[in-house]
């Protein structure tokens, strides 16, 4: 029996998908070969290398691009800088972006690196990854319109004595508790406030500790001990990231519980970690990136603030402190490390 004909119905709705595809992916490559055919250029602004363990070559970044259909060497390139652990760099690191002719600069180097990127160029699209509150520090006119030519994801203050809170339901209060911070970074003052007020409110004495490079690690551990700190609180700042195994070797030898901002650190030793997921964030803004290559602008595309955060706790690491972590805080959490 010779087989029933299509119907025309069918007939039209599979060239209208196959007419539809041909035409979406034309488009796709007439976008991603800009520029008689140059891939597009894409320029990181980070804090550190990635061999350092920072965010200067974020993998899920990179993997999340590659979904939406960009691949290194082929439509798209990267020109990565890093300032080696000096925010005093990142002025002359934006400028030399500026000049690799990039076409979006993605800024792992929280605030300060987003403020170096958007005086550097007024027209390069900005998009930011892990950074503090950019309406406060003037680098979008609102959150919901950014009104130049800086978007992407930005963290709130009003978590910043969170670290506090969890260091006292663990049972540090009853001393000092430390609180390391990165001075060279534009929101030193207002982290300092914020943690002024949390440790105000909650009873706590508080030491902060100012540091302005990796070098001065073992100083800073050395203030940490001459106080007797019951515990070390290490919030989201990109040199402290980038120092984390440092930090982690130096609080298990001055025998201080570590409460971290990142899950990173409660698996690498830190008792309570509780903040975003860092993958999470580095994934949305490649689809910022990706739009803004695909012709959006950034004075449109709304600033996003996570709305999830993780609470793991290291209960390996909580023995070896002596830390008492309580059933409650281990029914809120979201990962427990045995």
């Amino acid at each position: 029996m010779a087989p029933t004909p299509a119907r025309p119905s069918c007939m039209r709705r599979r060239a209208f998908v196959a007419a539809g595809a041909a035409s979406w992916l034309a488009a796709s490559g007439a976008r991603a070969q800009a520029d008689g055919g140059r891939p597009r250029k894409v320029g990181f602004l980070a804090f550190s290398r990635p061999s350092e363990g920072g965010l200067a070559g974020p993998d899920p970044f990179v993997d999340a691009l590659r979904q939406l259909g960009w691949s290194e060497g082929r439509n798209i390139v990267f020109e990565h800088r890093s300032s080696e652990g000096r925010n005093e760099r990142l002025p002359e690191l934006a400028a030399d972006l500026v000049r690799a002719q990039v076409d979006v600069i993605v800024v792992t180097s929280g605030a300060t690196g987003a403020k170096a990127a958007r005086e550097a160029s007024s027209r390069i699209p900005v998009v930011m990854a892990v950074v503090a509150d950019p309406l406060k520090f003037g680098l979008v006119a609102s959150f919901a319109r950014p009104g130049g030519n800086v978007t992407g994801v930005a963290l709130p203050l009003v978590d910043w004595g969170k670290w506090l809170e969890l260091a006292k339901e663990c049972g540090r209060g009853s001393r000092p508790v430390a609180v390391i911070a990165n001075s060279t970074n534009i929101v030193y003052a207002d982290y300092v406030a914020r943690n002024q007020e949390a440790a105000q409110r909650l009873g706590l004495q508080l030491q902060m500790v100012p540091l302005a490079s990796a070098e001065a690690l073992p100083d800073a551990f050395a203030a940490i001990r001459r106080v007797n700190a019951g515990a070390l609180i290490v919030g989201p700042d990109p040199l402290l990231f980038a120092s984390m195994q440092r930090i982690l070797e130096l609080a298990r030898a001055s025998r201080v519980p570590v409460f971290a901002s990142n899950r990173r650190y409660a698996e690498q030793g830190a008792v309570v970690s509780f903040g975003t997921d860092l993958n999470f964030v580095l994934r949305r803004a490649a689809s910022y990136v990706d739009r803004i290559l695909r012709g959006a602008s950034p004075a449109d595309l709304p600033v996003e603030q996570p709305e999830r955060f993780e609470l793991v706790v290291n209960l390996s690491a909580a023995r070896e402190f002596g830390v008492a972590v309580p059933q409650s805080l281990l029914l809120r959490a979201d990962a427990v490390i045995q």
